[in-house]
């Protein structure tokens, strides 16, 4: 082929007529009639080829072609009758006749060379650099076309294809002289895409013609499906001329498939040879994809193949109506020409007969029936959408001439006539096929792109049965590719038959689907859309279904139960609505009360001894600040506020530090009073004052700290979510540690000096020294907040404050049992020991 063609451009730069001579004998069209204008047609019409014996010493046989298709032979008449159509018009191409040539490509890439062949040199001998045809309509494949093209291209000779799809026939610099009436695969393989992922079937599998239409087609399609998130099981390849065990071993990678959807971009002689492999594998229960080529193919739609095919969906191009096409039809007869072998051999094969008498076996036809007594894909017009195409091309091959030759302008010599030129060239032909613009006796506009394709427009069909039961085709969707993105594919409500007739829709995943509050997680080794799911983590959420990611909630709210959804994290804090509030609260309001009997008490005995020798007026002020920090745990139970959170700190370091003022005042006096040189009478009296001193000087100095404190930087309410990752601590926070830490270490303070007097002063003679007893309560305060600290910090949540409030009440009650408790006790039960005389002791 590539010497064929440099040897045509050798010639053609030498300017030579005849320049070289045909081998064999010449090809001759099917049907061919003569015009001032001659198109030439390329059709399938037979899909069947006989492959002789090459033994490259005798000459080759010729290749014959078999197995007639009454789809292509329709469109061959429907060529003819646009052209007689055209003929008999008086508007369009005036006294101009267009004349055919029509050849059988067989839909393989050698018949169509040689059809190529025939229609460049026509029946010459000799070869010649002028063509005899001036456009071709044809061929019906992607492979076909572009061999018709790699010769045709040389001499600038237009092609209109009917039916050649494939994406690289756009490529205009490699082949500016080609056009087509069908949209390219481009926008086909992505709207099948698009419809997988309509329906949600991201598992799906492949098989394709092993050619340019094939190959091309479902490669864009793989690339589509990518983007749209569908992946591929399994792709396979089948051509006419496979074996019967490639065949068959195809069929079974379909079958062994998990894929429930097989996008089928077939051709259609590929479709027949599978259809029956299919068959002989009792292959069902699929749902068929399929390209334009075999959709809405009226051979398909029968009995033997509604088990496997009912249900499918896929793209054609919208259907038309062609006026008189169908009269036209019903008069093809083998007596138009006798000798036409085409003719007889498609009579006879539509009516099971043989035109030659006395064949035994075989009945004779008497060329008088009627095609009306027949059902035949030759005669049904229902479906008018690739015969539609073919008629679209011829009008315009015959607008771009009428254009060209200037036909029905003004300046003629005849009216409504055009100015023939014999010698007409095809690259003006090319230039104003590129410029046609016109619209159908059907209202459907006709006009090329820049590479030559029309508008992208299909509709989506789905194989059903009617009333009847026959197969119908019904549009139950649409795609236009000229519209926005989102908006290209609708359906139109029609209610869809599924795979084996079904009513619910097939499911075809590799996984089934993530339900919200999982995500996704690929499997090594397999595709994106094989995955398993795994639980969103804690504080995490998804609430669509198939999501590759969880988005982590916001810090103030926190993931339900099945993480579908945030919501507010739980508030934590130590409420009186829970049991340990309710029991520190109970333990406090004990101990108020507690302190509170235990004053009445002393009141009621102020006059006895005991209570004197204990130093009345300091004994109530202590009992008084020990229902105060009593009382104060109280205001750490509750939400925090803004005024909650400076009066528990406050109330806390000013009661504790009132409390340590009056213990230290008494510890000081027992100090002074058995210290003292002068007259025992004396030292109370001196030592009042100085107690009273000490009791407000200590304690205005821890209150003078909280006012600097709450002044700089006061405690409030704060939400702690680093602690807790699932819940929200409102606590308060201190504002500054420094100023809690002055608070708390002055109140340590006060205790250590409490507890250093107190342990001087134990040992000094007297039968009820009190010294003791501060000392013992002094060390259980000190090892009360020193364990406490640790504890504090340490402790989760509200268990901070319990411990606090714990220590509060740890300390509290242990200064008012190892104080009061033994006063008490010989108040109420030992009388008899409430005397000056047992307090001063018999020794002293």
């Amino acid at each position: 082929m590539l010497l064929f063609m440099l040897f045509i451009r050798i010639f053609e730069a030498m300017g030579e007529t005849t320049f070289c001579e045909m081998l064999g004998s010449p090809e001759f069209p099917l049907f061919s009639k003569e015009g001032h204008i001659t198109i030439g047609g390329a059709f399938s019409i037979h899909n069947q080829m006989s492959k002789p014996q090459l033994s490259f010493i005798d000459t080759p046989e010729r290749l014959t072609c078999s197995r007639i298709n009454f789809r292509e032979l329709r469109f061959v008449q429907t060529m003819i009758f646009a052209i007689e159509e055209i003929n008999n018009s008086s508007s369009l191409l005036p006294n101009i006749t267009i004349g055919y040539k029509i050849f059988d490509s067989c839909g393989l890439t050698l018949p169509s060379t040689r059809a190529t062949m025939g229609l460049m040199n026509g029946q010459e001998r000799y070869c010649s650099n002028q063509s005899s045809v001036h456009a071709i309509i044809g061929a019906s494949e992607s492979s076909s076309t572009i061999v018709m093209l790699q010769i045709s291209g040389i001499f600038q000779i237009p092609v209109i294809s009917h039916f050649a799809t494939c994406a690289c026939l756009s490529n205009r610099k490699k082949y500016p002289s080609f056009f087509r009436t069908i949209p390219s695969d481009y926008y086909q393989s992505r709207a099948l895409a698009k419809l997988v992922k309509h329906f949600n079937w991201t598992w799906v599998g492949t098989v394709r013609s092993d050619n340019d239409y094939g190959n091309n087609g479902l490669a864009t399609f793989i690339m589509a499906a990518s983007q749209e998130g569908v992946c591929i099981e399994y792709t396979e390849a089948i051509s006419r001329i496979d074996s019967r065990d490639q065949i068959a071993r195809v069929v079974k990678v379909i079958q062994s498939g998990s894929a429930k959807v097989l996008v089928a971009f077939l051709a259609q002689s590929e479709m027949d040879i599978l259809l029956e492999e299919a068959l002989n594998q009792n292959l069902s229960g699929l749902q068929w994809v399929g390209s334009e080529s075999w959709i809405t193919a009226g051979h398909l739609a029968i009995e033997r193949y509604s088990g496997i095919l009912m249900g499918s969906l896929g793209f054609s191009i919208r259907k038309a109506k062609i006026a008189g096409l169908q009269e036209f039809l019903l008069q093809v007869n083998p007596s138009q020409d006798p000798q036409n072998n085409l003719l007889k051999e498609f009579w006879e094969v539509t009516f099971g007969c043989s035109l030659q008498p006395g064949l035994r076996g075989q009945i004779h036809c008497s060329g008088s029936e009627r095609l009306q007594d027949v059902n035949t894909p030759f005669t049904d017009v229902s479906e008018l959408r690739i015969s539609n195409n073919v008629y679209k091309a011829v009008y315009a091959v015959a607008n771009a001439m009428h254009n060209m030759l200037k036909c029905g302008q003004s300046g003629q010599a005849v009216k409504n006539s055009c100015m023939w030129k014999a010698d007409l060239d095809p690259k003006q032909v090319v230039k104003h096929l590129q410029d046609v613009n016109f619209t159908c006796q059907s209202g459907e506009r006709v006009s090329f792109d820049r590479n030559g394709d029309p508008a992208a427009t299909y509709e989506l069909i789905n194989w059903q049965r009617n009333e009847r039961g026959d197969s119908v085709f019904v549009t139950v969707g649409s795609y236009d590719a000229s519209l926005p993105n989102g908006e290209q594919f609708t359906m139109n409500g029609i209610n869809t038959t599924w795979a084996a007739e079904s009513i619910k829709r097939p499911q075809s995943v590799c996984s089934e689907n993530c339900l919200p509050g999982f995500r996704q997680a690929v499997i090594k080794g397999k595709p994106s859309c094989c995955f398993s799911c795994i639980a969103c983590a804690a504080g995490e959420i998804n609430n669509s279904s198939n999501s590759a990611e969880c988005s982590r909630c916001s810090l103030e709210f926190w993931s339900n139960e099945d993480h579908s959804q945030c919501v507010p994290k739980a508030i934590e804090f130590l409420s009186y609505k829970e049991t340990l509030g309710v029991l520190l609260a109970a333990f406090s309001l004990f101990g108020a009360c507690l302190t509170l009997l235990v004053n009445n008490l002393f009141y009621s005995k102020c006059d006895t001894p005991l209570v004197k020798a204990s130093n009345s007026e300091l004994s109530f002020l202590l009992l008084f600040s020990l229902t105060l920090c009593f009382l104060c745990s109280l205001t750490f139970i509750g939400q925090p506020s803004d005024w909650s959170c400076m009066l528990r700190h406050t109330a806390f370091g000013i009661t504790f530090a009132l409390c340590m003022s009056c213990i230290l005042a008494k510890t000081v006096a027992v100090v002074i009073a058995f210290k003292a040189k002068g007259p025992v009478k004396a030292v109370p009296q001196c030592s009042v004052p100085l107690q009273r001193t000490t009791v407000f000087s200590c304690t205005l100095l821890q209150v003078l700290v909280c006012a600097i404190w709450l002044h700089l930087a006061p405690p409030f309410p704060h939400k702690n979510t680093a602690h807790a990752t699932e819940r929200i601590i409102l606590e308060c926070d201190l504002g500054s540690s420094l100023g809690f830490g002055a608070v708390f270490g002055y109140i340590g303070l006060l205790a250590v000096l409490c507890f250093f007097l107190a342990f001087l002063a134990r040992k000094l003679p007297d039968n009820f020294n009190e010294a003791k007893l501060i000392t013992f309560s002094m060390l259980i305060f000190c090892a009360v907040w020193i364990t406490f600290i640790p504890a504090y910090i340490s402790s989760p949540g509200k268990f901070t404050v319990a411990v606090e409030i714990f220590a509060i009440l740890a300390c509290s009650f242990g200064l008012l049992f190892c104080i009061f408790a033994p006063k008490c006790y010989i108040l109420l039960y030992k009388q008899e020991k409430n005397t000056k005389k047992h307090m001063m002791g018999r020794n002293h």
